[in-house]
């Protein structure tokens, strides 16, 4: 698996670590809309 560039202008599929919301963004999001969560890149591997 290859690491996402932060700064890429493609869309990139976010999840959120508390309600386990899926959002498509082209920018990191601050936070998850339903219940303001943490997001992370799901390009990402998680260690």
């Amino acid at each position: 698996m290859r690491d996402v560039d932060p700064e890429s202008d493609q869309e990139t599929p976010y999840e959120c670590f508390g309600c386990g919301n899926i959002m498509i963004a082209e920018n990191p999001p601050e936070g998850c809309p339903d219940c303001s969560g943490a997001m992370r890149n799901r390009r990402t591997p998680l260690e």
